[in-house]
């Protein structure tokens, strides 16, 4: 497919998600079933230019002034595909599928500069949630929108129950793998450019024998800081696809005892397929929503992993659409599943033990403010400072948090990195 029919066809898939309220990755399936003449390259570009799009919605609706799919696919167009902006201009010539030429605005609009623009277009964020994202943040908003806009790379966790980091390094060496910065066990893929696409690592024999699982650096700085070891009792509380489950397997070397809960059954359905390839055998999955199963556990462990429920904030670089989508009363409800989440959570820590409070959020609310709120009503738990948690789980020194705390870790894409994760870690006294 020439360029310009890529872009006529990102704006149709656009119009689909936008309009019609389908997923991306439905929309984008939808579109190829019923294109079976595009090729694997074309669908790869496709899709490249959608999600740009849409990572960018807000920047490229004020620099060609309008939020339609035409606009949002013509100005994503050229960091996408690959192209400079006069070769956008050449490829929308009407022929050929492609779409109409460009309008004297839409010229502009390619090259216009975002210098004028409000600071919540600038970092490419809904104006309802600029305020709390200015207040977390500070002079340093616009850079953590514009990093939280951009491409994310692929991250992977080595699962040492099975592999080792040279290993999975040669097995992938043809992807570019590198050692991620701060996590050990890490490896990371770099982000695509133009119209290349994230390999699809699930297909590699590495992946498949288990050697590797996909998570970001971030959840595995996460899993690393919890304190999980050999011969503990561990609980993680908000399980979803296991991600973390297995993680925390992988530290306690198979030893002790972890249950694994979540109150969704559809959420924690594929945990079984992947344990299995995992090679975990410290794993008790406990029935979805079974309350009084979990509150029979007691107080008996020695972690509680709990990772809440969330906007998702820090995952929009994979999930832009996710970023448009959210509404006040959808953080609201977040924030009530949260304090519930912890009050849970803190019932089944043991004297001494830790409740390891995660999101993938890096909206205040959800984070420092939810801690603050349970301390001034559990005197029986204290956060440990970063550097505490730090030194007995990962090498080198600790980068500063996002936040600016020090009882605290916030990552974000600008600052680390990684996808956007909050993690506290509270002991409990008595």
């Amino acid at each position: 497919m020439r360029p310009g029919a890529r872009i006529a066809a990102a704006i149709e898939v656009l119009e689909t998600i936008l309009h019609r309220y389908q997923p991306v990755s439905i929309a984008l399936t939808d579109w190829g079933k019923a294109h079976r003449f595009a090729g694997s390259g074309d669908r790869n570009a496709i899709g490249g230019l959608v999600y740009d799009a849409l990572r960018r919605r807000a920047s490229l609706a004020w620099a060609l002034g309008s939020d339609t799919p035409r606009s949002l696919a013509i100005g994503a167009a050229s960091s996408a595909l690959g192209l400079s902006p006069e070769e956008v201009i050449e490829a929308c010539d009407g022929a050929d599928h492609a779409p109409s030429p460009l309008s004297d605005v839409e010229r502009a609009g390619l090259t216009r500069s975002l210098d004028d623009a409000p600071d919540a277009a600038r970092a490419d964020m809904s104006e309802w949630l600029w305020p709390s994202f200015a207040r977390q943040f500070g002079d340093g908003a616009v850079a953590e929108g514009q990093a939280m806009a951009r491409r994310a790379p692929a991250d992977l966790r080595i699962n040492t129950l099975k592999s080792t980091p040279e290993k999975v390094l040669k097995a992938l060496a043809g992807f570019a793998a590198e050692p991620t910065p701060y996590s050990p066990i890490g490896i990371r893929i770099p982000a695509p450019t133009g119209a290349q696409r994230t390999p699809n690592l699930q297909a590699e024999a590495a992946f498949q024998a288990g050697w590797f699982e996909i998570q970001d650096e971030g959840s595995q700085i996460a899993a690393l800081l919890s304190g999980a070891g050999p011969r503990k009792q561990v609980l993680d509380l908000c399980a979803g696809a296991g991600g973390k489950t297995l993680a925390l397997a992988a530290l306690m070397q198979n030893t002790g005892q972890l249950y694994a809960y979540d109150a969704d059954r559809h959420q924690l359905k594929p945990i079984f397929e992947r344990i299995k390839r995992a090679g975990v055998r410290n794993v008790q999955v406990l029935r979805a929503g079974d309350e009084k199963a979990l509150e029979a556990l007691g107080a008996r462990f020695d972690v509680v992993m709990a990772d809440a429920p969330c906007t998702g904030s820090g995952t929009w670089r994979r999930r832009p659409d996710a970023k448009w989508r959210l509404k006040p009363e959808a953080l609201a409800a977040r924030i009530t599943e949260q304090r519930a989440v912890l009050a849970r959570g803190a019932e089944l820590v043991k004297p001494g033990g830790r409740l390891v409070y995660v999101t993938c959020s890096i909206l205040p609310e959800e984070n420092t403010e939810q801690i603050a709120l349970f301390l001034k009503g559990r005197a029986d738990f204290q956060l440990l400072p970063t550097a505490e948690v730090w030194g007995t789980g990962m090498p080198g020194e600790p980068p500063p948090s996002a936040n600016g705390h020090a009882d605290s870790l916030l990552l974000t894409p600008a600052r680390h990195g990684t996808d956007g994760f909050f993690i506290a870690v509270l002991s409990r006294t008595v």
